[in-house]
């Protein structure tokens, strides 16, 4: 769809994008100048993300509409709180939705897994724990 993208689907609107992999480009609204009508569709991706300090390190899960935007957030100590408090800045494993009920329904599920599951998880699709911030571009 985008290049070389390589999607696995796992369900409705639900994305696992693989390492490497660009992230589809975001739209907003409106997406052009002119007439209401003249705009192009607005983008509906959120993301389901995790930052770690290290490979099994300290853990941290987010959603957002902007990935790009909120790990660059995260890596500069911009946002306050946990990630900051913490140094958690390096991307391990994202997921992309079409719906953000959905969204934020698996974040709050994986929030509820046990720490074992959450590092399987990231194992799987990112077996040496690399940061996936710079394959976003």
């Amino acid at each position: 769809m985008w290049g070389d993208t390589t999607l696995s689907s796992r369900g409705a609107g639900n994305y696992i994008f693989r390492i490497g992999t660009p992230i589809p480009p975001q739209l907003s609204w409106p997406a052009t100048a002119g007439h209401p009508g003249d705009a192009c569709a607005v983008s509906k991706t959120y993301y389901v993300y995790i930052l770690a300090t290290k490979r099994n390190g300290t853990l941290y899960i987010g959603v957002t509409n902007d990935l790009i935007r909120r790990v660059g957030e995260h890596r500069e100590g911009l946002v306050e709180g946990f990630t900051k408090k913490h140094a958690v800045k390096m991307l391990v494993y994202f997921e992309m939705f079409g719906d953000i009920g959905l969204a934020l329904a698996r974040e709050t599920r994986l929030k509820k897994y046990k720490r074992e599951w959450k590092i399987n998880m990231i194992q799987e699709s990112n077996v040496e724990w690399k940061d996936l911030f710079e394959t976003l571009f």
